[in-house]
């Protein structure tokens, strides 16, 4: 019987990756197999890879032992790959690891099913595709909580940035039809998902994006749309103001800027200067009041001179965003970068890397001071036994990257997925700390 057959899913990487997952997971659930959360209590495991830089290649491999692992000591029966790993790297991944028992890469998530009878069977598969095939639509079994879910609107990048090898093994960009979208959304909101967060490798490529949101305002049951993945060089006056008229839209915008020196711009593959994007932040503040912003910086990118590391560390600490990650640098085979001459030392990169993180933490410390007193509505996530308190986000907080908003409450027990009003009092280790009013 197939429901005596348990199937886990370990999904990394970016939540384009978790779309993926949570497509194939539906496959699995209508196909009869029990689902575990569990690995370790998985007789079929399966590892949806991601390898967008060194650190996700290391965490791939390394969740990768793990099953071998687990295998070995009669745990786990059969292991198959999928995702970005599998996808970038098909011959490595079959020839160092021939435990393994199936690898499909990304165009080939739909034959899940059939990988996993193949490998009950002893039948080892290794099946890949054309990558422009890949199907990003169906029935999805969530993986987020119930009340949010990652809208995936399309999917590779045409951008072409040095030091990117994404295209390598997504594709170029290629984007779902609007009716796709509000039909998906339409049938979540059913289900009494309240937020959806808009994710691609570029959100800002997709035609009339402003067009899009406005139909997807118009649905009802959806209460917040948030944006991600936006580029700056195509935020559009148009689309800053449907952020600002649309009230469904969160006013919350993350845009990748990865540095403010020309130079090191223009060697990226990317437009743009430190002007230039002062004007944008500017004209979004200004437009927006109260938007978050959150970006991504990459530190020692070849070429950044000490002089150019301290100019984008000036210009973030005077910009001052609300939230900010920060990479260094990874030198990826097939791309342009890896070839540059004015390579940084790794240990400098690392460096730099921590030293922008430093200041961010002061950064969020002051902005977080200045939100005592106010009040925002949040959504309800839990409750931390350890703290003794609830936690959520309001529309500052994205799920899973930004952090949590920790409250008390007043009278009527909060519920999962409600929406809530909490007053913040306090800041604790950079944790805003409120109670509901």
């Amino acid at each position: 019987m197939l429901n005596t057959v348990k199937v886990g899913m370990v999904s990394l990487g970016c939540p384009k990756n978790q779309c993926d997952a949570e497509l194939m997971l539906a496959r699995i659930a209508k196909a009869g197999f029990r689902l575990v959360n569990e690995p370790g209590l998985a007789d079929v495991v399966i590892i949806n890879t991601c390898c967008f830089i060194q650190s996700a290649k290391e965490e791939a491999i390394e969740e990768i032992m793990e099953a071998i692992n687990r295998k070995n000591d009669g745990l786990n029966k059969k292991i198959i790959v999928t995702g970005c790993l599998a996808e970038r790297y098909r011959e490595e991944v079959k020839d160092e690891f021939p435990e393994i028992d199936g690898v499909l890469g990304i165009a080939k998530n739909s034959d899940i099913v059939e990988a996993i009878y193949g490998a009950l069977l002893d039948k080892k598969a290794a099946s890949f595709g054309d990558i422009s095939g890949h199907c990003m639509e169906g029935e999805r079994l969530l993986s987020t909580l119930p009340h949010y879910a990652y809208l995936r609107i399309a999917d590779g990048c045409d951008n072409r940035c040095s030091y990117c090898a994404i295209p390598t093994f997504r594709g170029g960009f290629r984007f779902r039809e609007k009716e796709s979208l509000l039909e998906e959304v339409r049938g979540l909101t059913e289900n009494g998902v309240r937020e959806i967060i808009l994710v691609a490798q570029d959100v800002t490529n997709y035609p009339d994006l402003p067009g899009l949101l406005r139909e997807l305002c118009g649905i009802s049951g959806l209460k917040w749309l948030r944006l991600m993945y936006c580029y700056p060089e195509r935020i559009t006056d148009g689309l800053i103001e449907t952020i600002k008229t649309e009230e469904k839209i969160v006013k919350y915008i993350d845009m990748p800027i990865q540095h403010c020196n020309r130079d090191i711009l223009k060697a990226m593959n990317r437009s743009g200067d430190e002007r230039s994007l002062w004007d944008l932040i500017a004209k979004l503040r200004n437009a927006v009041p109260g938007i978050v912003l959150r970006t991504t910086l990459l530190v020692g990118f070849p070429g950044e001179t000490e002089e150019r590391f301290t100019e984008l560390a000036e210009f973030v600490n005077s910009v001052k965003f609300e939230h900010l990650g920060c990479f260094a640098y990874s030198g990826e085979e097939n791309t342009a970068a890896a070839g540059f001459p004015g390579q940084v030392d790794e240990a400098e990169r690392r460096h730099r890397a921590e030293v922008i993180e430093e200041q961010q933490e002061v950064r969020k410390t002051a902005f977080l001071e200045g939100l005592k007193g106010r009040e925002y509505e949040t959504v309800v996530e839990g409750y931390d036994r350890y703290f003794e308190m609830y936690f959520g986000r309001n529309y500052m907080y994205a799920p899973e990257t930004d952090g949590m908003v920790y409250f008390s409450a007043k009278g009527e027990k909060p519920v999962l997925g409600r929406f809530v009003t909490v007053r913040i009092t306090d800041v604790v280790d950079n944790n805003p700390i409120g109670e509901t009013v």
